[in-house]
């Protein structure tokens, strides 16, 4: 393992965080990148990219180029961790690597080897893919090595998945393409189907962050929020209650309600006893919604609690799972990965 550099990712729809080994999260901004339309060449990524959303003339192209985590965009995909270790200075890291990419369980074989390629790509000599929610529970705090049944719901930007794990590994899961994107299109839809105004991605999300709720709440206030007219075309403003935009939000999260509800019914009697002690695990940027925890008890009346620094339980649990990544390569488990082993 000395010979070989660490590396993990967590290629998320909203953010793309990166760890190397003896280094740290080198890291952790928006997946969002611009191209430049004449030249084909990159304008900006992450917050630089991000700042330019709904911003930009027809010159320049917004492109996330992972969505519901499956490469969208094989080329932007390279593009995008080519700058991320290029601005880092940090490109020969990639050389004979070692690198872990954590994605959902709902993800394909095919998808798997599309990540699986561009890491190879930059020079990584064994590539493994582990699933987001596994990671995140390790990266919550959880032991899942022992034989007890934890119930972790990961509500990413771009998915939502849901496990029960025990004895180190995944013993039922499940995901959907329900989660904080979708969230706010949600939201956009409802501003303009009640306002008949059009309103950009950032006012949907900060619509979310600032007074969206599951359960109501002390205080709850109106947003003031601006766009434009769909008739006239002109810039309108409106305001936005905390109840309209908890009605938006409990209409979406009946689907995730209903994922861990088939994740339940798929539970063996013995570990279904311990998600009763135990509880529900919430990580994910999902689980910064106001009340969501109180949420999920007044359904299942069971525990809920939301991991410490749930935006980054993922990339956590990558740099905790090292240590069994270098015990199974002492134990020949891995095996190099190449390009012919695709085809």
């Amino acid at each position: 393992m000395n010979e070989n550099v660490f590396i993990s990712l967590d290629l998320g729809t909203s953010n793309v965080l990166a760890y190397v080994a003896g280094q740290g999260i080198v890291y952790n901004e928006p997946s969002i990148m611009a191209y430049d339309n004449y030249t084909n060449s990159l304008v900006a990524l992450g917050n630089d990219a991000y700042e330019m959303v709904g911003k930009t003339h027809e010159g320049i192209r917004m492109v996330i180029p992972i969505r519901d985590g499956v490469i969208s965009d094989l080329e932007a995909t390279s593009d995008l961790l080519k700058s991320i270790f290029a601005r880092l200075r940090m490109t020969n890291s990639w050389k004979n690597s070692i690198v872990l990419l954590a994605c959902p369980s709902g993800v394909t074989e095919l998808e798997r080897d599309a990540l699986k390629k561009v890491a190879m790509s930059m020079g990584a000599e064994i590539v493994l893919v582990e699933e987001e929610v596994k990671m995140a529970a390790i990266g919550a705090g959880l032991n899942i090595d022992l034989p007890r049944g934890h119930l972790v719901l990961d509500i990413g930007g771009g998915t939502t998945d849901v496990a029960l794990i025990s004895s180190g590994e995944v013993v039922v899961s499940k995901s959907i393409r329900v989660a904080g994107t979708s969230f706010d299109m949600e939201i956009q839809k409802y501003v303009r189907s009640e306002y008949n105004i059009s309103i950009g991605e950032k006012t949907a999300e900060n619509l979310k962050k600032q007074i969206g709720s599951l359960v109501k709440y002390p205080g709850e206030r109106v947003m003031q929020i601006y766009g434009r007219d769909i008739v006239s075309g002109l810039p309108k403003e409106a305001r936005i209650t905390s109840d309209e935009v908890r009605n938006v939000l409990l209409n979406a999260f009946s689907k995730i309600t209903d994922l861990l509800i088939e994740v339940l019914e798929a539970t063996p009697p013995e570990l279904a006893g311990d998600i009763m002690k135990l509880g529900i695990t919430i990580c994910g940027g999902g689980a910064l919604i106001r009340n969501v925890e109180k949420y999920f008890y007044d359904i299942f009346q069971i525990p809920a609690k939301i991991a410490p620094d749930p935006l980054n339980c993922v990339i956590e649990g990558t740099k905790l799972f090292q240590k069994t990544v270098e015990r199974r390569l002492e134990n020949g488990m891995y095996k190099k990965t190449r390009m012919k082993d695709f085809f």
